[in-house]
This record gives structure tokens, sequence and C-alpha cells, in this order.
């Protein structure tokens, strides 16, 4: 073998040990970076998140649906007589009551032909006194007086007492015309704007009104619902009116509960649903007439139903899923099928059983097994209970 072939082999043999070297010194570092990683998983601290209980409980089914204020009674005052304003004796947006006084109409000449129709029957009672006293006289002359003249009294007799009826109706008109000079209120409710001032002329033949009354205790609701639970809500009202709650038109905040009254008797076939009334008591105004509102009907109630917070419930690309933490704190992703969520609460239909815990907040930083410490869900923030595993 020539020198420098023995060269080549033994560089050759060089560079087979140099790279076997690099390899296995690769793989050790592999390994042991494996290893170093397994090992910072085993002492990896657990995640903190917040739990609440599985619970049964009853659960109310509402219908939401979105509702306008409506007055019991709207009137709009105006005069049934013409003359001037002498008095206005409320204020705007005053509360009256019927009976109350709300506008003064000059009564002197509505005073005057009352007047002048009780002198009219003072008069013809006076005709008539007479008239009965000839009567009288031409009965007890009996054959010296001829018939003529006693049925010519007689008839004397009977037009003056119809013509006392009739000073009797026209005072009877006299009376309510001056009445009518006095508008009072025909409801109880709330005076709106005024349209009139003192010493305005207003007729009865005027459209324009004086002012309007808007009745609001109680007062209603209209709101729709679709036509498809109509058989619920007839079964509800079936068996007692149907609570019924008016929120504002974000639904955070209750204005008034009431119940409803009555479904309207057609179904409108271009949207599909019917209109609904319900009743509110509205002893602190809390609801005004216009006003637009966010409205929940009670058509039943789901007894002992499996109920999560929805801060529980999350969704997937697979569908709605929550992690339960099991007895080794680990979490566990279980799917759930949710058939009805109001005021923060889910009924769970399926995937999750009463006495367990799901996780409500932290589940970003969850996967399945992964362990977790829990802090209890509690309304009172600061008396959650926490739990250190």
């Amino acid at each position: 073998m020539s020198k420098s072939r023995a060269i080549g082999w033994v560089l050759l043999i060089a560079a087979i040990g140099a790279a076997g070297y690099y390899g296995w010194q690769k793989y050790e570092g592999n390994k042991q970076a494996a290893e170093a990683a397994q090992r910072r998983a085993a002492v990896r601290p657990a995640v903190p998140v917040t739990i609440a209980a599985v619970e049964k409980a009853d659960f109310p089914v509402y219908l939401t649906s979105l509702g306008t204020v409506q007055a019991f009674n709207t009137v709009q005052i105006r005069t049934r007589v013409d003359g001037q304003i002498t008095k206005i004796a409320f204020k705007e947006g005053q509360f009256v009551k019927a009976g109350d006084t709300l506008v003064e109409i000059d009564p002197r000449p509505f005073q005057a032909s009352l007047d002048q129709a009780k002198a009219k029957k003072t008069q013809d009672e006076a005709n008539l006194a007479n008239a009965n006293l000839d009567l009288n006289r031409f009965t007890r002359l009996g054959e010296f007086a001829t018939r003529q003249q006693l049925d010519t009294q007689r008839s004397t007799v009977a037009q003056l007492t119809a013509q006392i009826a009739a000073d009797d109706a026209a005072i009877f008109n006299a009376q309510t015309q001056l009445d009518y000079a006095t508008v009072k209120s025909p409801i109880d409710g709330i005076v709106g704007l005024r349209l009139v001032d003192v010493g305005n002329i207003v007729n009865a033949s005027t459209a324009t009104g004086i002012v309007t009354i808007t009745q609001i205790e109680p007062i209603t609701v209209i709101f729709t619902a679709p036509e498809d639970q109509l058989p619920d809500i007839k079964a509800a009202l079936a068996v007692a009116p149907p609570k019924t709650i008016a929120l504002t038109t974000d639904g955070k905040k209750v204005l008034s509960t009431g119940t409803l009254q009555l479904i309207n008797n057609q179904v409108d076939t271009t949207s599909g649903t019917v209109r609904l009334k319900a009743v509110f008591d509205n002893k602190d105004h809390a609801l005004w007439p216009g006003q637009s509102v966010s409205t929940r009907l009670l058509v039943k109630t789901l007894k002992d139903a499996t109920v999560v917070p929805d801060d529980a419930v999350q969704h997937g690309t697979d569908g709605l899923y929550a992690y339960s933490v099991n007895q080794e704190n680990k979490a566990e992703l279980r799917k759930v099928k949710v058939s009805q969520s109001i005021d923060g609460k889910s009924v769970i239909e399926d995937g999750l059983s009463p006495g367990q815990h799901v996780i409500t907040a932290g589940q970003y930083k969850v996967s399945p097994g992964t362990l977790v410490t829990t802090a209890v869900a509690s309304s009172d923030q600061t008396q959650a209970k926490v739990t250190q595993e």
C-alpha cells in the first residue's frame, strides 16, 4: 500500500469518528433537554381558576321582547261652553284626581241665564196658581158657568203646568252650562303641557284642547311574542295571569313587575307575532306613556333543572363545552347542551350533573388534564373561599 493511500484511510476513519461523536453529543443534549422539560412540567404550579357548583334548582323560563308603555286612558280636556278663562288651577306635570278643578271660565253669563230661568219658573208658577183658582171658581159655579169656560180654564191650567216643566228643563240646562264653566278632571292622571293661558277665549267648537291628562296608575305595556309560543302563553294564562317584568331597554334594571292581561285576538301574519298587553300598578311612576322597555314574560318553571353560571359555558369549534374539576384538581373538558339561559344562569340538558364543579374564570389558561387551584365563586367577592391544593 502506498504511503498516500494509507494517509487517506486514516483521514477517512478520523472523519467518521468525529461525525459519530458529534451525533452522540447531539443525542445526549436532546435527551437531557427533554428530561429537563419533563422535570419543569412536573413542578409547574397549578393554574388558578374560579369554580362554581353545578346545582339542581327550579329555573324560570321567560320570553323576552321589546314593548311600549301605554296609558290606560288619555283624555284631551276641552271646554263645553264658550267664554274667557279666569283661572287655571293646575300646574303642568301635576298629578290630579277625578273631580279636581282644572280651569274656571267666567261664570257670569251662565249664572245670569240660570237666574233668568228660575225667575221664569216663578212667574209661571204664579200664573198656574191663579189659573187653578179660576178653575176652582168655575167648578163651584156649576150650572152657572158654561161648559166652554170650564174646558178653557182646564186647558189653561194644563198649559201652565207644562210650561213649568219646560222651566225646570231650562233651569237644569242653565245649571249644566254653569257647571261646565268649571272644567274638572274626568280621571286620575298626570296633566301635560298647558295649551291656553288665563284671559284666553275658549270655544266649545275649537279642536284645540286645554290640556291632556294621561292615566298612569295602573298602566299597560304592549309587546309581542312569536306565534309558536302561543300554546305556552295560553296555558300559563289559563292557570293565573303570568308574571311580566318591565326593564330598561338594555335589560339591566327592573322598572316594574305586573301581570299579563290579555292576548290579542289575531296574529300578525306579516311578522308571525301576536300582541300582548300587561298591566302594572306603577305606584312609583317608573313607567311612563310612550316609553320603550324590555319585557320578560314568565311562561313556565322548570323543576329540578341542572343549572350552572353562564361563564362556565364556552363556545368551541365543536359546539359548547365546559371544564369540570375532578377530585385530583385536574380540568376535564365536557361537551354540554344548553336549553335555557337568563340572568347569568344556564340550564344544562346534557354533559354535567348536580354536585360537580365547573370552571367559571381562567379557562383560557386551562387544557384537559391541567392541574388547577380553585377559588369558589361567590356573589360577594370579599367572601370568596379560596382553597389552595
